[in-house]
This record gives C-alpha cells, structure tokens and sequence, in this order.
C-alpha cells in the first residue's frame, strides 16, 4: 500500500476559504451501508439516525497556537504549538529560513521570549519566560490549516471552534463537529439519540504527509486523548438496546478504536499512535460523520478502512463533480459501515 493508493483531484477553487454563514447549512453526501450516493443537506442529518443511536463527539477545544516572532537577528520565525510539556515548556513546529540552534532564544509577539532546549524529530522544544497558555490567548493565532490561504480573523476564534469545545489543547478543529449547532442538537434530542463526548487533542502532526516509515511501522503522531467510563457506559446501553455508536469525525473513531482495541470498549486516558488504514477492524464505530480530506492524507486512509477505498475514493469523485466544498471549513459525508454480502 502507498499514500499515492489515496490519491484524487482536489480543485483549488473548490477548498474552502471560510465557513458558511449557518453551521447547519452545509450539504451532506451520504453513504448508506446498503451502497449508492445520496446528496442531501446536513440538515437531513437527524432523520438518518434512528431512536437509541448514540453519537460521540470530540470536545476538545482549539488552542491560538500560532505566534510570530524573530531571532535575534531579526529573521522572521513562525511557531505552531503541537502540545504542551509544562506551563512554560512546549513541543512546536517552527519555520524558518534557516532552523534555530540549541540555546538560541526567538522573540514573539507580546513580548515573549524562547529559549531552543532541544529537538524530538521533526519539533522543537521551547523554554519560555512566561506562562505559554495565558500568552497565547492573549497574542496567539487561529492555526488555521495551510490550505486556508488567508491570515486569521477574529471571528475564526469562534468559527474554527466546535460547540462541544471544553477541554483546551487542540491546534487543529475536529471539523466534523463544526457542523452542528443548538439547533441540530436538539433536533437530535428529539429524535431519541444520546450524546457522548471523548477528548482528543489533535495535534499539528495531522497536517503533515504519510510517510513510508509510518506506513510500514503502522504508526502515526502522538495524539492525547481520553475515553471516559461515562462514554463506555453510554456506548454499551447503546449497544444492548441495538442503537449504532456514530462517531462525529475522524478524531473521534481514532480515539474510540484505541479504547478497543483490546476487543470491547474500555475508559482510556494516554497517547494514541494508532494508524487506521484499510484491512483495519473497526470494534466500536458503525456510523461515521466526516468532511472531505487532503488526497494522500492518513484521514482519507481511515475514511477508506472505513468504508472502502474504491467506494469512499468514487464518492470523492462524484463530490468533486458536483462542486462540494472541501476541507475543514467545507461539506460533510455520512458514511455508515457497509453490510456484509451473505
């Protein structure tokens, strides 16, 4: 298997930029498990789930991760947090035109100064003198992804933000969840379907493409995440009464196939390194509610382990074709597991 096994034609004109107006006024392609396409509104999205369903969503809240900033030298530096170490201390991404030394202290904006402690792979480590959480509410940016070709805005503080959004740490939206608002959730309470949150954190790994040595060791970046008793309780009540567990994004099957993978559903509370790629066995999703991912990315993987890559690559597509949106600010799928032929 090779990334290039994911690949598909992602018009530029068609990533999109900005959110709509409305959180709930995006289209939706759906799956059935019986097979076919079907375009619908995500408004759609309450009647396709039955009475007794559970729907898991990631409640993980976006960081302002991205601050500016220079060497000594005045050369310009970029930071993208990947996670904190300690209240002054943190894993980050740094560009650059030419990488920082160990020891070498960068300036950022409001004031805030670096020290490079050292390196893991691909990030830095950052000693700061002053507490990096409160910095950077106060002078950070929205880590808005690389394909959204503008700076920040103000507003992105909340759009690029998930109204399940409690427990900070993120540098990336779980999208999937920008879809919904007070509204659909109580659509979805009408309806008979329970909620059940998780917490992962993604990280700015997720943007960086697959390698060979991570498709070979099966591994991807660290990501931290918790699974809780209460949300193992409320996928077993689901599962007895018959109800389909329906994991809102790829963040959330990532962390509820972890809490699996010994077979049944247990609380989990560490790191995931789990690489879902087809030939995967998926213990705890059957429903799966996504937007559309980079070609090659290892969350189009997962979608694909999912659904299978033929299916999940032709309605790729079809979306293409019918001009969806893409990407994080974009449309949304709703894959449900295909049935198995007799």
């Amino acid at each position: 298997m090779a990334a290039e096994d994911f690949s598909y034609h992602a018009p530029e004109e068609l990533i999109a930029q900005r959110p709509l107006e409305s959180r709930g006024a995006s289209r939706l392609l759906h799956l059935p498990a019986g097979g076919g396409l079907r375009d619908r509104q995500f408004a759609d999205f309450p009647r396709l789930l039955e009475p007794g369903d559970l729907l898991v969503v990631n409640d993980t809240a976006v960081v302002p991760a991205r601050l500016f900033g220079s060497k000594k030298s005045g050369a310009r530096v970029e930071m993208l947090l990947e996670r904190f170490l300690a209240r002054d201390r943190a894993l980050v991404q740094l560009r650059a035109n030419r990488s920082p030394r160990p020891g070498q202290e960068l300036v950022f904006e409001g004031g805030a100064t670096a020290r490079v402690a050292g390196r893991e792979d691909a990030f830095f480590v950052l000693e700061f003198d002053r507490d990096l959480d409160a910095h950077l509410h106060r002078h950070g940016h929205v880590p808005l992804p690389p394909y959204i070709r503008r700076p920040d805005r103000s507003a992105d503080r909340q759009d690029y933000q998930t109204v399940f959004a409690r427990h900070a740490g993120a540098v990336a939206a779980p999208t999937a969840g920008l879809h919904f608002d007070d509204a659909m959730l109580g659509a979805l309470g009408d309806r008979g379907v329970d909620i059940a949150r998780i917490t992962l954190h993604v990280g700015a790994g997720t943007f960086k493409p697959v390698t060979a040595r991570q498709l070979r060791d099966g591994e991807l970046h660290q990501e931290r995440m918790q699974v809780s008793d209460d949300a193992c309780r409320r996928i077993e009540v689901c599962r007895r009464r018959g109800g389909r567990v329906c994991a809102v994004g790829t963040t959330v099957t990532r962390a509820l196939e972890t809490a699996a993978s010994g077979g049944e559903i247990k609380p989990f509370h560490g790191e995931t390194r789990l690489f879902i790629m087809p030939g995967f066995e998926f213990r705890a999703v059957d429903m799966l509610v996504t937007n559309f991912h980079l070609p090659e990315s290892s969350l189009l993987m997962l979608v694909c382990a999912f659904a299978g890559r033929e299916r999940v690559l032709n309605a790729y597509r079809h979306a293409v074709s019918e001009r969806y949106r893409l990407f994080s600010y974009g449309d949304a799928m709703l894959l449900e597991k295909p049935r198995l032929a007799a």
